[in-house]
């Protein structure tokens, strides 16, 4: 049986700032069951974790952490959780803050956990056979697995999230930071700079990413954010495997935050619309409900989104809002509202049970974005029988199939080029399915045979290990 021990910066239900935290928070679950491995995971002890689960920690040792010159004091707590054994690692100087990230030390934050974990594993009992590293946060942590092997013939997989965020930082933190000989810096090294991201894709033994699409896309100019020189030269052993999701968790017959269960019925599905329809003071009648619940950033397609919008819901239609970001996309939204009251609910913020009842009530799913390495909004939609209309990009086109009227074939409603039109064109059409009875109700019916749960992905990491 191999021994994986995850390294990540986030973990549902501990934290969560994005996709990656539902990654780590069901994917070893998954890989657990199969009985062929072991997967443990490590993590920083922010201050945001909740009491209830603070309760829960029991303190394993207590060492000092070599960070250039400074040795910092590093406590390490563990639980058991859902069948999953979980490692923290504590350190208030680093830790003890308000965000999780988005401060001007991340990147000796990062430095000093990935530290902390290797000199963990050469002091615990747990030797594995396999560090896992998931996004920039990570990257030292592989390379210094690779480079001090605190475990003899240790293998390494980073794991790319998103490539855009990068960890960099400046040329002479290598010196301060990371105890290396000299002769290591170039592995860090990218453009005059020190970057995590790079590390952690030249030192790992096996690069992935999170859809087989967004594999190839991050290897050219227009998607690898300037590390597409370095994922050629590894393209031998870069592989995408495409992200799950935790299908008992998001299930529509038993997520107790919506108010009518159903998993085939259309009927069930539009009594949620009324339901949400009242609650949000919107006309109570049979119209399309589109839903976008999104971090409101470039990213996501909202300037796709703004440019066409108000020329959209001219129609018979209603648009549900959830999510917060951008001061220019929440305005624009909130403006929407407050003109078409009776078309357009917003709100700002997010809320997990508020989502769900979206996902569950609405007709279609908007996510015409940019680029998206996976994407778990788009099934989430799925699994709530909202059809996803989407940009083919990355997870979206390996996840959405563009539905064929002739054929009967297909999931959602996609189009391929970042262009306002081409989406207004893709919502125009979604009235002709949504008022056309049979047309409605097959996609509907290949929705509900959509499996996107984790066990065909966790056999492509077995496979690697």
């Amino acid at each position: 049986m191999k021994k994986v021990l995850f390294v990540a910066s986030e973990c549902t239900p501990f934290f969560k700032s994005g996709g990656l935290a539902d990654v780590i928070g069901s994917l070893p679950q998954y890989l657990n069951d199969t009985d062929d491995c072991e997967v443990r995971v490590i993590l920083p002890l922010y201050s945001a974790l909740k009491s209830e689960y603070r309760a829960l920690l029991t303190e394993v040792m207590i060492f000092e952490t070599e960070v250039g010159w400074r040795r910092q004091y590093t406590g390490i707590y563990e639980m058991i959780y859902e069948g999953v054994h979980y490692y923290f690692i504590d350190n208030e100087q680093y830790f003890k803050r308000d965000n999780l990230y988005g401060y001007e030390d991340d990147g000796e934050r990062f430095v000093y956990f990935s530290n902390a974990v290797i000199e963990f594993i050469y002091r615990g009992d747990f030797k594995p056979d396999v560090l896992h590293g998931h996004d920039w946060q990570a990257g030292a942590a592989v390379a210094i697995a690779k480079i001090k092997q605190p475990v003899p013939g240790i293998r390494t997989i980073f794991t790319i999230h998103n490539i855009l965020y990068q960890g960099w930082m400046e040329h002479a933190a290598f010196g301060d930071l990371f105890n290396l000989d000299i002769s290591h810096f170039s592995g860090f090294e990218w453009g005059g700079m020190l970057n995590l991201m790079k590390a952690g894709i030249f030192h790992a033994d096996k690069v992935t990413t999170v859809s087989p699409t967004y594999a190839e896309e991050i290897k050219t100019a227009h998607y690898g954010e300037g590390l597409e020189p370095m994922l050629n030269m590894r393209s031998g052993d870069l592989l995408g495997i495409i992200n799950g999701l935790d299908v008992d968790d998001y299930n529509s017959m038993k997520d107790s935050n919506i108010d009518v269960p159903f998993k085939t019925s259309i009927i069930k599905k539009r009594q949620n619309k009324k339901r949400l329809q009242k609650e949000f003071g919107l006309p109570v009648k049979e119209v399309p409900m589109y839903a976008i619940i999104t971090r409101m950033v470039e990213q996501k397609g909202l300037h796709l989104i703004t440019h066409i919008l108000e020329e959209f819901i001219q129609q018979d239609v209603q648009v549900v809002i959830l999510g917060n970001g951008l001061y220019e996309f929440e305005s624009y939204f909130n403006y929407l509202a407050a003109k078409y009251p009776d078309k357009v609910y917003t709100y700002i913020g997010f809320s997990e049970a508020l989502s769900r009842r979206i996902y569950a009530a609405s007709d279609f799913f908007i996510m015409p974005s940019l680029f998206e390495p996976c994407g778990l909004s788009q099934l989430i939609a799925l699994q709530y029988k909202a059809i996803p209309i989407v940009r083919e990009t990355g997870g979206l086109k390996d996840t959405v199939l563009p539905f064929n009227i002739y054929t009967g074939t297909g999931t959602g409603l996609t189009f391929a080029n970042y262009n306002a039109h081409e989406l207004l064109d893709r919502l125009n059409y979604s009235l002709t399915i949504y008022h056309d009875t049979e047309l409605y109700k097959k996609i509907f019916t290949n929705i509900t045979k959509v499996n996107h749960s984790w066990s065909q992905s966790a056999h492509q990491y077995l496979d690697i290990y």
